[in-house]
């Protein structure tokens, strides 16, 4: 047929060598400039821009022969300041330097060293090469000694040394294994780890990008195949300065409505109303807790965002309402595709408006997903996301107060997985491809949705989940790990995965408790609810076809050990929710790695089968089926056995006894955790709010000092934003042979109406008697009506109730 054509002679089909692709590089820097506070470096082959954000920051943008775009994408917040390092220059060097870094530009190969102020080398970029189709690479040096975190939410261990991984937002339903390269976030930030210090490298660049840690044995590279290469140099030198000045650069959680720290539910899917009633129902009969219920895509009119279908759920508002007097809130499911229908309003605006997205020739992007051929908004354009965002009002006119959005990588049903990269995104008037900035588009579809939300909710905060994002979606949404299964491999994975999603700045996240796919065991589920609970983003989920597992699915025993688990979470509200507040001011995580808290611990650098919830309290899951026993590692310190109170030392691995309904925890020395009551839900007034300070270890030396403050606001509305909450501070300080107790409001814009609040000195290192001299003080003030406090004795721990008029300033010596 074509033989008889030109085709018979396409160069594809001769016989000759392929060319070999050429690499072009700086060459050597022919001048530079210093302009309103960029230093622009001109080699002969392009140049570069460098900008010191900080003492410790500074940003390196290779820019060619079309001139220097200082602009970034929306992941990096404005930066109001920049610093003005000290420059020298000789023969072979130009040497920038601020207090705390001094960064060497070699002018005859444009490598970078970056050494630290004793004059240690941090980190050493030897290359930066390029192709004529724009690909780019640089490789950096990586000593015998070096680890590496971050990445956002990738497979495989904590340390990434000897992976390689690519950022490209995909949509994976195969099981996830260590060897996926790439999933549905995409968190460009390495932290690299050495002797000498930490530091972490942010690639600002939204399309495809690669962090190759295999493949060259004294270096590591980053690489992308198009845009800009725009790099954040974040010096550390501990890995808790390189996540705070990250998150700093693409910002922090704002704080979630407080029944978003509850306990969720999901299934793929509740299908109809009456379904989802019986639901609730059982979670209140069973006096087993839970704030949220979710709808997965078939409670839509086939598969239609923005509609309910009337046969399957005929009052959704009604239905709304009275779950919210039951303290539930309802969930749906919001995807990017819009069936192409002429007759659905949402589609008819979106083309009469121009709010889809569109070939360069004009035609609208067309894509098969769950409503069938689909068109997709372009979240790029301003006016397209303040459509989209306006249009949620359908669902918080209903009551709803929180959405989930998924598929938003974008997901297609096509070879691809995604849209075609030549699609056209208009970007506010700079067009760009879809290649360009795919990894943008379910973070700027979560924003629009966010921002929406929050514009038709009377003050309230709203609460975003995505499955897809970029660097600064945590400013929006939460995050889960998308469609893992039941598998008890999956449920270890989880943890390095959440861990390093902590340390790239997303800190509420989490997996589906008991897997998405396949069939969860009755054992799976409760081990997994026992982990899930102390995660930062706490949903069980499971797809149609599949085994349930709610908590009461495999027979009353589980039942019993899963509600106790859920409601341990409520109970532990008042610190999570303070782990929260500290996030949103610190940018760190609230599931942290022990290596994070011990950095100088060799044992700890890939530790990542148990995990710190705050700094103190360490969770060691058990992730294999019929185990009893596992080991823990307990750090430098003395531990505390959270069930029995039992004290070990740290700087050494013991056995825990862990049989089905117990999962080993451990609180530091010298700890205070708050708790709360148990509640049914996070709202639920029903409970005296009551607050217990339990303070770890106390002693009456002068070696023993704690202090803890825990934050409160309404948990509902922005009013914490203009003053109105309080901060709380405890502290506990031994000297002279006596405990000092202190409560003092260090801010108290919000005040608590509380009857009382508690000291509990768990496993105290007190003599028996200090409890019945305590006893006959509190008896004493109590005659003489000068206080309201007492003393009871509860298992070898002393609890202390002190009523509520006390807490303007109250001391008490022990």
């Amino acid at each position: 047929m074509m033989e008889d054509t030109s085709a018979a002679i396409h160069p594809d089909k001769a016989d000759h060598q392929m060319i070999q692709e050429v690499w072009s590089s700086f060459g050597q820097l022919q001048n530079w400039k210093e302009q309103d506070g960029v230093y622009l470096c001109q080699g002969q082959m392009a140049g570069a821009a460098l900008v010191f954000l900080s003492e410790a920051e500074f940003r390196f943008k290779v820019f060619g022969t079309d001139g220097i775009d200082l602009s970034t994408t929306i992941a990096v917040l404005p930066q109001e300041r920049k610093i003005v390092p000290s420059i020298e220059e000789n023969e072979q060097e130009l040497v920038f330097r601020t207090e705390l870094i001094t960064v060497t530009l070699d002018k005859q190969t444009f490598a970078l060293i970056v050494e630290d102020q004793e004059g240690h080398e941090i980190a050493r970029q030897a290359t930066v090469s390029w192709t004529p189709r724009g690909a780019v690479n640089a490789q950096f040096s990586m000593p015998e000694d070096s680890h590496f975190y971050g990445l956002g939410e990738k497979s495989s261990f904590l340390d990434k040394r000897g992976e390689r991984y690519t950022m490209w937002n995909t949509d994976v339903y195969a099981p996830h294994m260590p060897e996926i390269e790439a999933l549905y976030e995409s968190i460009p930030l390495l932290i690299h780890m050495h002797s000498h210090s930490s530091y972490g490298v942010f690639l600002d660049n939204p399309g495809r990008s690669d962090f190759d840690m295999r493949s060259y044995g004294v270096s590591y590279t980053i690489g992308c195949t198009t845009g800009a290469y725009d790099i954040y140099f974040i010096h550390g030198p501990e890995i808790k300065d390189v996540v705070s000045r990250y998150t700093a650069l693409t910002g922090r959680i704002a704080l979630p409505p407080k029944w978003a720290l509850g306990y969720h539910q999901s299934r793929y899917s509740y299908m109809d109303q009456k379904e989802v009633m019986e639901l609730a129902y059982s979670f209140r009969d069973k006096n087993i807790p839970c704030d949220v219920i979710y709808l997965d895509i078939h409670y839509m009119d086939e598969y239609r965002v923005f509609t309910f279908d009337k046969i399957r759920f005929p009052d959704p508002q009604g239905m709304i309402a009275k779950l919210k007097e039951m303290g539930i809130r309802i969930i749906p499911i919001v995807d990017p595709g819009v069936k192409q229908d002429p007759k659905y309003p949402i589609y008819r605006e979106g083309v009469q408006e121009d709010h889809f997205c569109r070939r360069l020739e004009g035609d609208i992007y067309f894509g098969s997903v769950w409503p069938g051929i689909s068109a997709f908004p372009d979240f790029t354009d301003t006016k397209t996301a303040q459509w989209w965002g306006d249009h949620h009002a359908f669902y918080t006119s209903l009551g709803i107060d929180g959405i989930w959005n998924d598929m938003n990588e974008p997901a297609v049903f096509n070879e691809l997985k995604t849209m075609d990269p030549d699609v056209m995104h208009r970007n506010d008037g700079n067009p760009v491809t879809h290649e360009e900035v795919h990894n943008l588009y379910g973070m700027l579809m979560s924003k629009a949705t966010y921002e929406g939300m929050k514009q038709h909710m009377d003050g309230r905060r709203p609460f975003v989940l995505t499955r897809a994002g970029y660097s600064g979606i945590q400013r929006y949404a939460a995050i889960w790990t998308g469609d893992n299964r039941s598998f008890w491999e999956h449920m270890a994975m989880a943890m390095p995965m959440i861990l390093n999603m902590g340390l790239s700045g997303l800190p509420f996240a989490g997996p589906d408790i008991g897997g998405f796919a396949h069939h969860a065991s009755g054992q799976l589920l409760v081990r997994w609810t026992q982990m899930g609970v102390f995660f930062p983003y706490c949903r069980n989920h499971s797809s149609i076809g599949t085994v349930r597992q709610e908590p009461w699915s495999f027979g009353e025993q589980l039942e019993g050990i899963i509600r106790e688990y859920i409601s341990l979470r409520y109970r532990w509200m008042p610190h999570l929710y303070n782990l929260f507040y500290e996030s949103s001011q610190t940018g760190m995580p609230i599931l942290r790695p022990v290596l994070l808290e011990y950095p100088r611990d060799p044992k700890v650098t890939n530790l990542c089968d148990q995990f710190l919830v705050g700094p103190d309290v360490m969770v060691a899951p058990v992730y294999r089926p019929d185990t009893d026993y596992r080991t823990v590692y307990l750090p430098e310190g003395t531990w505390y056995d959270y069930w029995t109170g039992a004290k070990q030392a740290g700087g050494q691995t013991v056995l825990a006894h862990a049989p089905l309904e117990v999962m080993p925890i451990y609180v530091r020395g010298g700890a205070i955790v708050a708790e709360g009551e148990l509640r049914q839900h996070a709202a639920d007034d029903r409970v005296d709010d009551v607050v217990h300070f339990h303070i770890y270890g106390a002693q009456a030396t002068d070696s023993f000092h704690a202090e803890y403050t825990l934050y409160e606001d309404d948990g509902e509305t922005f009013a914490h934003e203009n003053g109105h909450y309080s901060r709380l501070h405890v502290e506990a300080r031994g000297s002279d042979g006596a405990l000092t107790l202190s409560l003092r409001y260090l801010e108290d814009g919000y005040r608590v109406k509380r009857q009382h609040v508690c000291f509990t000195l768990r496993q105290p290192e007190f003599m028996p008697s200090a409890i019945d001299q305590l006893q006959q003080i509190a008896l004493d003030e109590w005659i003489a009506g000068q206080t309201g406090w007492s003393v009871e004795d509860s298992s070898g721990n002393i609890l202390i109730r002190i009523a509520d008029r006390q807490l303007e300033e109250l001391t008490l010596r022990v």
